[in-house]
């Protein structure tokens, strides 16, 4: 995991005296910042633009005309510099630095102690966007996406969440009950109330429901089977994101890459459950019955599966365990290995002049053989996508050519399709053994079968 260069924190400056060095527009922006906070902000700079100056005639701010010296740091909770002058700005930082008084020095990071983060903020909710100083552009660019995905109310919410607080621990003084409470209030019928404007109606339900003698919080457990993806976390689904952020445990598998295990809620339990050939850390039978063992504890369970559950993922045969035990479950479809690593291969699987249809096909062995409907893969205008197909490429290919098959038929490998990592091997059906002997390719890998592969030349665009 990479260090951050950076501690995220929120500082309460209210009424803390703080120094703005410098008077043009980059400091009127710091100053507005600043005052947002409602800091005691004094500025030194021997002249002051238009906005500066209302704001100093208006006794908003303390000016103090001339140049920056080390007397103006007495008392400072936290200083700014905002001149043009690097000179003056290196001052500023070595004698802030000499005092640990943190000292941040527009768009120059190796002169700050701290860094201010684009924000977006809701009322109470403020969500601040940091780039440890290497691409502020970048962080702006993020501010600006989420500024669109925000509702306003989230800050109605956040404050109307507030008000109840001490009445919500007196009721549910124990931690986990307490903030299983608040969840279920995020995301049901009073949330939905403020994002529609009836603030008042949000008021008195929550209101209602903590005064009620009734235990408003659902405790029994669930299960969340959800589809993780070939492997880029951005292929993740708003739906499979949001539940594995409230997950109390996870349990993923080994094709469920690292960047994806990371955007689980933090204080959730992580299970490994990973299989590969021969080698299980749990069978699939002990899976299912720890799914249904920790719903009954009243876990929130997140079953996390690569790819998609139901496509080569034993999902199926897990929700029959649960359903049969009466255990509550959700499926959150995932972007399948062939459709991410096609994609990302630029490979499409159909395409109206070289293919009409496409299979999915397990290419797993079975007491080393395959047992497939060989003739229907034998098929014109057809693409195969083979999944687990490494350890038996040698008997595939021997046995399409077999059937029917030409040895010539374009074929490609993606392994690791979507990661930054990603490498993909053209061939023909006839060398396709070969070359992954040759290259030593392990899983994971997708196999693509059909005449579509000859357009990655033309279409590829993704460049790890």
């Amino acid at each position: 995991m990479r260090q951050m260069a950076n501690l995220p924190v929120f500082l309460k400056l209210s009424g803390h005296p703080c120094l703005v060095v410098g008077g043009g527009e980059v400091a009127a922006r710091k100053v507005r910042q600043l005052r947002e906070a409602n800091a005691d902000v004094l500025i030194v700079a021997p002249q002051l633009c238009p906005e500066l100056q209302n704001l100093a005639a208006a006794k908003q701010v303390r000016y103090e005309a001339g140049r920056f010296a080390e007397k103006h740091l007495h008392g400072c909770s936290l200083v700014i510099a905002a001149t043009n002058d690097r000179d003056v700005n290196e001052n500023v930082s070595k004698a802030c630095q000499n005092r640990q008084i943190p000292v941040n020095v527009v768009d120059d990071p190796e002169l700050c102690t701290f860094i201010t983060p684009a924000l977006v903020s809701r009322g109470p909710v403020q969500i601040a966007i940091s780039t440890g100083g290497a691409a502020p552009v970048l962080a702006r660019l993020l501010r600006a996406r989420l500024e669109t995905i925000i509702p306003s109310a989230y800050g109605r919410l956040a404050e109307l969440m507030q008000q109840f607080r001490a009445q919500a621990k007196e009721k549910f003084p124990e931690f986990d009950k307490r903030r299983r409470f608040w969840e279920q209030l995020v995301s049901g019928p009073i949330a939905e109330m403020l994002f529609a404007g009836q603030d008042e109606a949000a008021f008195k339900a929550l209101e209602q429901q903590l005064d009620s003698e009734e235990d408003s919080v659902t405790t029994e457990g669930e299960v969340y089977l959800v589809g993780g993806g070939p492997g880029d976390p951005d292929l993740l689904t708003f739906r499979a994101l949001r539940l594995m952020q409230q997950a109390d445990v996870v349990l993923y598998d080994r094709l469920v890459s690292p960047a994806i295990v990371e955007l689980v809620r933090k204080d959730a339990q992580r299970i490994y459950v990973g299989k590969q050939r021969d080698q299980h850390t749990l069978a699939q039978e002990e899976i299912n019955r720890l799914l249904v063992k920790l719903a009954r504890q009243g876990k929130r369970v997140l079953r996390l599966k690569g790819g998609d559950p139901f496509i080569f993922g034993r999902g199926g045969e897990e929700i029959e365990d649960l359903a049969a035990e009466g255990i509550s479950f959700q499926v959150v479809p995932g972007v399948t290995a062939a459709a991410g690593c096609a994609s990302y291969a630029g490979i499409p699987l159909t395409h109206r002049d070289h293919a009409q249809s496409c299979l999915f096909i397990t290419g797993h062995l079975k007491d080393d053989a395959l047992d497939l409907n060989w003739e229907a893969l034998v098929q014109p205008g057809q693409t195969l996508a083979i999944y687990m197909g490494m350890k038996g490429i040698d008997v595939l290919c021997r046995e399409l050519i077999r059937h029917g098959m030409q040895a010539g038929m374009p074929a490609a490998i993606v392994q690791k399709g979507t990661y930054p990592e990603q490498k993909i091997f053209i061939s023909e059906l006839g060398r396709l053994a070969a070359v992954v002997e040759e290259n030593n390719i392990k899983p994971p890998a997708m196999t693509i079968i059909g005449e579509v592969v000859t357009l990655h030349e033309k279409l590829a665009w993704y460049k790890p």
